[in-house]
């Protein structure tokens, strides 16, 4: 069935969002590691800083997610896009190690490409809300294949306008502070977006049932959501090593790259890992929710292995490209399961709960990354970590 059938104005609206969020993560991925380094700090402090984003957004995302279905869908996601704006307009105006530190930590900045905030659980429980069950995994692989494909292009124009901004007399860090101040905009356009969702996306709850105990926002689904967690943040331990910010890096110090050649490269990735996230939905039909998840790691975590093991540019990047291939196959249909586990007035909940534990996860890598990267006869044992 075509998306159009399956969505609301309210979904297209969160399809909207979800593209222009991406979009802003993919422009500031590729030159983030870079624009750090060139206002100064040190590699220590930019691993710090990439481990801290990571753990402050963990707090955040976690004390509004579970609040959310309580709070209001929409006034959380508000408040997301207002510290994602913030954040963007403070790494644009300084330099300085503790304010950028602080907004880090406190607000939203994306290091890998990838989610970050509360947006992400808080939108997969409104589309649940919103659509069939039975639609549920295609209209997830469908969001997941247009943030993809908008993080690729962000990626692509970050590139871009860094590779420009010289011929307009930007050089160093003023080189890529015009994607930063993009960064911010977006953010101030999302306030805009989410208060136009109707309330149609919030959550319910059957009032003849009595007040469940709730803790973290959950009641029924503790266990199970517990269980899942610790699941999900071993698999992000391993992919904090390698996310989109560090292996940019990685190219550009072991090959050379350009911002323009790497945003291009991560074009084509996030295209790749787009349609490997559509492809998720017709092969979960076939095999099931859980073999797709099982059966899709381990050929993707060999690949990334590999890539650090190549002998020329050309097939370190048509490694990367093929890992990306099939690295995302497994996200609508863990987000689908997850959402089908758990009562629908905790899926806001369950959603930021599982993210936790993912980002938890996550933010333990890039500390020693960053290290490892910038380290002659180290640089690519992240890529073996990760892959382990």
């Amino acid at each position: 069935m075509m998306l159009a059938e399956k969505l609301t104005p309210d979904g297209w609206l969160l399809f909207a969002t979800r593209c222009s969020r991406m979009f802003a993560y993919g422009l500031l991925s590729v030159v983030l590691v870079l624009y750090l380094v060139e206002v100064g700090l040190k590699e220590w402090e930019v691993g710090l800083l990439l481990s801290l984003t990571l753990v402050g957004d963990t707090a955040i995302s976690l004390w509004l997610t579970t609040t959310a279905d309580r709070f209001g869908r929409r006034r959380t996601l508000v408040v997301g896009a207002v510290l994602m704006a913030l954040a963007g307009i403070v790494f644009v105006s300084t330099g300085n190690f503790l304010l950028l530190l602080v907004a880090a930590t406190i607000g939203v900045i994306s290091p890998s490409g990838n989610e970050i905030g509360p947006f992400l659980s808080v939108e997969q429980a409104a589309l649940s809300h919103i659509v069939s069950d039975e639609r549920r995994t295609d209209v997830f692989a469908w969001y997941n294949l247009v943030g993809s494909f908008s993080t690729a292009l962000g990626a692509l124009a970050g590139g871009l306008i860094a590779e420009v901004s010289p011929h307009f007399g930007l050089t160093g860090a003023a080189a890529f502070r015009p994607v930063l101040l993009v960064y911010a905009g977006v953010g101030v356009t999302l306030i805009g977006g989410f208060s136009l969702l109707s309330s149609v996306v919030e959550a319910t709850r059957d009032e003849s049932r009595p007040a469940p105990k709730v803790v973290l926002g959950l009641h029924e689904s503790r266990r199970t959501v517990f269980k899942l967690s610790l699941l999900f943040a071993l698999d992000a331990l391993g992919g904090g090593f390698v996310i989109q910010s560090l292996i940019a890096y990685w190219f550009y110090l072991t090959y050379k790259l350009d911002p323009a050649l790497l945003g291009t490269i991560f074009l084509c990735a996030n295209l790749l890992a787009g349609v490997s996230a559509l492809a998720a939905g017709w092969l979960a039909r076939r095999i099931g929710l859980l073999n797709t998840m099982i059966f899709t790691h381990l050929p993707s975590n060999v690949l990334l292995i590999l890539v650090p093991l190549m002998l020329d540019v050309y097939w370190a990047v048509g490694v990367l490209l093929a890992r990306f291939s099939i690295s995302q196959m497994d996200v609508p249909t863990r987000q689908a399961y997850t959402m089908a586990v758990v009562r629908p007035d905790e899926r806001s909940a369950v959603a930021g709960v599982t993210g936790m534990a993912r980002s938890v996860g996550a933010s333990i890598s890039p500390v020693l990354a960053t290290i490892l990267v910038g380290s002659v006869g180290w640089a690519g044992m992240p890529f073996f970590l990760a892959g382990d």
